[in-house]
Parts: structure tokens; C-alpha cells; sequence
């Protein structure tokens, strides 16, 4: 009927209750189908993903930092090693109140304000959960001190690991460089989770650097159940570190430690060269820093002390320095005259000077009349200047650059500066110039626009003296093969060998400095290089004005073995600094007792060894200065310092090259004057030390 209710019979009831029931039943298997999917892609798929994410909630895994490969002299002794330490670290990431942390933390260690400062600038500008170290070497007792307190102070963590050591401090700081924590930079370049696991540090200059790989090893690990809470249950799998592989150098750790420790409170490089393979034996720069500090990070009171000694503590002067030679490059010359066809017996007169054209070079003495070997035992400028006049100057620079000035060698480690030989070629690429008669006159007695660093003249020194075109190396059982046969005879090196052997044992330049050790005998050569234009000699002015002191030399002089190149900054006379450090390197080589003793005699009056004299100025500065030095530099700071330290290139606005000032190449009186005796390891005014 029209408006009333349909009839519905029992047969639409069924069919709808059917239809309700399929519908139902379906959604429950799509529902079933997809819970068992999602169950089987968990169990299947994702098994492994899951299984780790639960074990990590149960396990604990740490890292252990590995050992690094320790770095060995010629002899096996350890220039590079590792120590059993007690450390304490923090994790920024986990710290949950900073400040009261840090104080409670200085507290318990004793630190004082200069220390706590350091902590709080490494915590400023740490990331993450990269480790900040807030001290090493700790006693036991402090330790324990710190163990017990742990639960109260979150994100502070506390290890028993090995820690990098160097047996000889700032002896080897240039040599071997330093390790310290991985910084930001380091770890966006290598996403290892080893560089922000407390207590590994990698190679930050030198050698460690440059052989990070195969020193850094594998590390360990250790596995642990835990609670849900985080507390130890029981070790559950530890696996050791395998320590990086050892490096065995040409450098003999004794004479290292001696060169640099001789080198006293002066500014200079020492290098050693063993002229029978090319072997170095001794690379020092002095002052240095110490590298047992900078492992930690260095601190503000440190880098302030570094950052602004004039002696630039940062610089490797014996492969970066740049020094004008002066006349250690005269026996060189007379190799280069003799290819020239010159007569060594031809004889010049020195009336005191050198006349070009209008303008007369003058010599430091009346030498009369010299041939070759009296021109180098008596430093006669007269003679080179005329010599080098007749044949050209571009006759005498290739000879240079074929003994080893003004090039780099394939060694690793700290880059090398190549410094300048000039040429004709070279002014007129540099400065649109035409080379000059005096510029060959400045030149060929090592002034003017010549530098060279302290290992290419002992490398010249070596190949002179052994007559090898000798290649430096510095790996142990390495060694590099010898270049190009040189083209001097025999009877040529005889002239330069006799030259350098008077100015020691004869009436020469270096007669003070001379050794007879069981008839062994060095024969050398002295330089002092002008710094600038003075009007008094060598020793008078501000230490930055005085001269640079310089001395090759090799010995046995009959039979060289051993070639050494000394560099003293602003030395005043190479006869009167730089040539007593060689006779008592060159003494140890062949005396270690009688040089050992002189050695001591002479720290005492020093303050000390480099660091106890290095403590003793840091101490000094800490009382002086306080907490008001600027904060510390990062790396790229420290690179910045040192490459305005270096020395300058000459200035092509300020092509000039006047006439050398012409030094004498010892004091008027053969007689070496006494170092300066500081008291309490304050150094004298003079002494070529600025105090902080």
C-alpha cells in the first residue's frame, strides 16, 4: 500500500544479513592480511634492524681509541711513543647543567682560573658528542677522587687508556709535530665515529700528520649488558685495538736531542746529513714547542706565549726558514769558476774592495793578493766579486741549484720553502728587470736576492764534501738514489776541500771552533748575512737588526761522513754563534762524553733544558698576564701565525738590490766571546731572547 510499510519476508533478511557478513568478514581478512604482512615484512625484512635497535637497549658497545704507531730513530729508539694514562673527558651533548658540572669538576681537580678558563673555551667550541678533555696524566689518587663522584656529575666520563708521548718534548716538537682531539672540520671530512670517541687524537702537523693512516690502527671495542636504567650487569665480548704501524726514520734521536738542546736560548737550525747515503741524521729547530702540551688542545695563556715570541717558537726553521747564506756559498762558487775553466792558482789583489764602473764594493779586509783556497780560508769578497764578474753570474747559479739550493726534496712531513737562486731568467720573470753586474756581485757572496733554507745547505755541504749528487730521505731503509754524476774532478774538489779545511785548521775564519778528536779534523765554512743596511757591524742594534750567523762544515775532513748545516738568527758573526753549536754537535758525533759534560755546563747557566726553560716561561706568563689573553686559535689559526712568521719574498715593488753591506765573517778578536750567563733562566739583553 501507498505509504505503509513493505513487506519483508524472511528470504530479504537472509540475503542481507549474507551480504552484511561478506563485508564484515572481508574488512577482517584485508585487516588480518595486512596485519600478517606488516608482521612478516618486520620479521623478515626488518629482522636485523629491530634485533638492533633491542640488543642497543640491553648492550652497550664502546669504542677503545687504538695505539698509535710508535716512531722510531735509526737505532730503535722511541722518538714518538705511548703511555698508560689516566683521563678525564667530557660530552658537551650530554651535559644537563653546564656550569654547575664544570665547577664542580675544577673543584675536585684543584684547577686554578687560568686552567678552568681553557676547559670552558674547549667547551665552547666543541659539537655534539665530540669529547673535550679536561686533563690528563692524572695520579691515581685524583682519579679515584673523580670515580667516586661520577654518578653526580652527568656527561662527565672518566678512562684508563694510552695517550701520546714524547720522550724528548720540543727536541722533536718540528721534527715528528703533534696529535691532538679531531676538530669539526675533521669529522664533516671523515664521518668516523672513532674522531669523537674520548681519548683518540690524530695527527695534526709533521709526521703524525702526514702518516695518519698508517699510524692511527684499528680500534677496539668493548660490549656490555646494562639495565634499562644504564647500570653494568656483566661484560658480555671485548675485542683489543690493534696499535697503527710502527715508522723507523734516518735521524738519530741522541744527536736530535743534543743539536737542539745546543742551540741553547738562540733563534736557529741545525741539520745533519750523512754523506755516505744522503741519510738525515739530525733536523732541529729551535725554540719549539713542547708537543706533550698541545695533545689536550692548547690552552690561552700557551698560544698567547707561542703566537708573539719574535723567535717564532711555530716555525720549522730548518725546512720553512729563509736565510740569505752569505759566504757559506763561496766554496760552491770556486766549483762552478773551475767548470768556468778558471786557474785555482791565479792570483787577485785585494786592496780592500771591488771597483764596477763608478762604484767600489768593499771588502772587509786588505787580503792582498789570494788565489782560490785563500779566497775561501780568508772569506776574500774581492776574489768572487772579480771572478764572478769575468765568467757571469749565470754561469754560477746553475751549480747552485745542481747542489741542492733554492730546491725541494721528496721528504715527508712539513712542507719545504724552495727559496730563491737568482738569475738573469728569474729578475726578468719576477720584476721585468734586466740582471745587473752588481746584482751578480751581491749574489755571488749570498746577498741580495739569494735565500736558502738550512737543510739545502747541508744538503749542498754533503754533496760538496762527498762529491755525490747525494738525495736526503728520512725513512729508514729507504734510501734514495743518487742523481746525475756531479762534473767536478777529483782534483777540483781537492781545491774547495783544502779552501774549507784551512779556514777551520788554519788561519781562516773558523780557527776557534776547530776540533782534533783522535785526529779527526772538520773543515768548514763561515757566513754572516746581512738582515739590512747598517752602519755599525753584526752585533750592534735590536736582536731583529743584528746579522744572520751562519756555518757549513763536514768532518772527517779526510774522509766526510758527516755534513751539517748551522743557521743562528740574528747571530751577529757565523764564526761567533753559529760555528761553536757545530764543533760541539760535530764533537758528540765522535766525543759524546766531552760534549755531554759542555753541554751541561751550559744549560746551567741557560735556566735548564728547553723544557724546564719552556715551564719556567709559561709559569711567567701565567703570573703576568692571568685570564686576560685573547681565547686560542684553531688550526687554521696557528697555520696563519706561522706563515706570517715566515720570511718575505723580496718585493717586486721594491726590485732594488744596492750593494751588500759587507760583514766581517768573525769579531775583530779570534777569541769567542762568552755566552751570557741569565739568572733564573731570565736571558740576558743581548742574548738574543725577548723575556715575556
Amino acid at each position: 500500500m501507498l505509504g505503509g510499510q513493505s513487506h519483508v519476508s524472511s528470504g530479504t533478511l537472509k540475503n542481507s544479513f549474507e551480504r552484511r557478513s561478506f563485508l564484515i568478514g572481508g574488512l577482517q581478512t584485508g585487516v588480518g592480511v595486512l596485519l600478517a604482512a606488516r608482521l612478516g615484512w618486520l620479521a623478515l625484512v626488518q629482522n636485523e634492524k629491530y634485533k638492533t635497535a633491542s640488543e642497543s637497549n640491553r648492550v652497550n658497545l664502546t669504542l677503545i681509541p687504538p695505539r698509535r704507531g710508535i716512531i722510531l730513530d735509526r737505532r730503535g729508539a722511541q722518538l714518538a711513543s705511548n703511555r698508560v694514562e689516566f683521563r678525564i673527558d667530557i660530552i658537551p651533548e650530554r651535559l644537563v647543567d653546564k656550569d654547575a658540572t664544570v665547577m664542580q669538576l675544577t673543584q675536585l681537580l684543584g684547577f686554578d682560573p687560568v686552567q678552568t678558563q681553557d676547559l670552558q673555551d674547549k667547551l665552547e667550541k666543541a659539537h655534539g658528542y665530540q669529547p673535550v678533555e679536561v686533563v690528563s696524566g692524572l695520579e691515581p689518587k685524583d682519579f679515584d677522587k673523580v670515580l667516586v663522584r661520577l654518578p653526580e656529575m652527568v656527561g662527565v666520563v672518566a678512562h684508563q687508556g694510552f695517550t701520546r708521548w714524547y720522550p724528548t718534548g720540543p727536541s722533536v716538537a718540528h721534527l715528528i709535530g703533534y696529535v691532538g682531539p679531531a676538530a669539526a672540520k675533521d669529522y664533516e671530512k671523515e664521518r668516523n665515529p672513532l674522531l669523537v670517541t674520548p681519548g683518540f687524537k690524530l695527527g695534526k702537523d709533521g709526521l703524525e700528520k702526514h702518516y695518519e693512516t698508517i699510524l692511527r690502527g684499528t680500534p677496539g671495542a668493548q660490549r656490555v649488558e646494562v639495565t634499562a636504567s644504564g647500570k653494568f650487569v656483566r661484560d658480555l665480548e671485548f675485542r683489543e685495538d690493534v696499535p697503527g704501524k710502527p715508522i723507523k726514520l734516518t735521524i738519530d734521536a741522541q744527536l736530535q736531542d743534543y743539536a737542539s738542546r745546543r742551540i741553547g736560548l738562540e733563534s736557529a737550525a741545525v741539520v745533519v746529513v750523512d754523506c755516505n747515503d744522503g741519510g738525515i741524521l739530525a733536523l732541529s729547530s729551535m725554540p719549539a714547542f713542547d708537543p706533550n702540551a698541545f695533545a689536550g688542545g692548547i690552552g690561552r695563556l700557551q698560544w698567547k706565549m707561542l703566537n708573539e715570541d719574535d723567535h717564532i717558537p711555530l716555525l720549522n726553521k730548518a725546512m720553512r726558514g729563509l736565510y740569505p747564506p752569505g759566504s757559506t756559498m763561496k766554496p760552491m762558487v770556486t766549483l762552478a769558476l773551475q767548470l768556468q775553466g778558471i786557474d785555482p792558482n791565479e792570483r787577485v789583489p785585494c786592496p780592500g774592495g771591488y771597483r764596477l764602473g763608478s762604484r767600489f764594493f768593499r771588502c772587509d779586509a786588505v787580503h792582498g793578493s789570494v788565489d782560490m783556497r785563500q779566497a775561501i780560508e780568508h772569506s776574500c769578497n774581492t776574489y768572487f766579486w772579480a771572478m764572478s764578474h769575468r765568467v757571469g753570474y749565470d754561469a754560477i747559479a746553475p751549480v747552485a741549484k745542481m747542489l741542492g739550493l733554492g730546491q725541494e726534496f721528496d721528504l715527508p712531513g712539513t712542507s719545504q720553502r724552495y727559496g730563491t737562486v737568482p738569475d738573469a731568467a728569474w729578475k726578468l720573470r719576477r720584476f721585468k728587470q734586466e740582471w745587473t753586474a752588481a746584482d751578480s756581485l751581491n749574489a755571488s757572496i749570498g746577498q741580495g736576492y739569494v735565500s736558502v733554507s738550512p737543510l739545502q745547505l747541508a744538503v749542498m755541504t754533503a754533496r760538496v764534501a762527498s762529491g755525490k749528487n747525494l738525495e736526503p730521505y728520512l725513512i729508514h731503509g729507504h734510501p734514495k738514489p743518487l742523481g746525475p754524476a756531479l762534473p767536478f774532478t777529483a782534483e777540483q774538489l781537492a781545491v774547495t776541500h783544502e779552501g774549507m779545511f784551512n779556514v777551520v785548521n788554519g788561519s781562516g775564519t773558523a780557527v776557534g771552533s776547530k776540533i782534533d778528536i783522535g785526529g779527526v779534523k772538520m773543515a768548514g765554512k763561515t757566513g754572516t748575512a746581512q738582515v739590512r743596511a747598517l752602519v755599525a757591524r753584526g752585533h750592534v742594534g735590536d736582536w731583529k737588526s743584528r746579522d744572520h750567523a751562519l756555518f757549513v762544515c763536514y768532518a772527517p775532513a779526510d774522509n766526510p761522513r758527516y755534513a751539517m748545516a748551522v743557521v743562528v738568527e740574528h747571530g751577529t758573526f757565523g764564526a761567533r754563534a753559529a760555528a761553536p753549536i757545530a764543533k760541539d754537535v760535530m764533537t758528540f758525533l765522535f766525543d759524546p762524553a766531552t760534549a755531554i759534560t759542555r753541554l751541561h755546563e751550559l744549560e746551567k747557566a741557560w735556566g735548564g733544558k728547553p723544557d724546564e726553560r719552556l715551564n719556567a716561561k709559561y709559569q711567567a706568563y701565567v703570573s703576568r698576564v692571568g685570564t686576560s689573553a685573547p681565547k686560542v686559535g684553531d688550526d687554521e689559526a696557528v697555520k696563519d701565525a706561522i706563515e706570517k712568521a715566515e720570511a718575505p719574498q723580496p718585493d717586486p715593488a721594491n726590485a732594488t738590490n744596492p750593494p751588500a753591506t759587507v760583514r766581517p765573517e768573525e769579531p775583530a778578536s779570534t777569541v769567542v766571546e762568552p755566552l751570557p750567563a741569565p739568572e733564573q733562566a731570565v736571558p740576558a739583553p743581548n742574548s738574543g731572547v725577548t723575556t715575556p
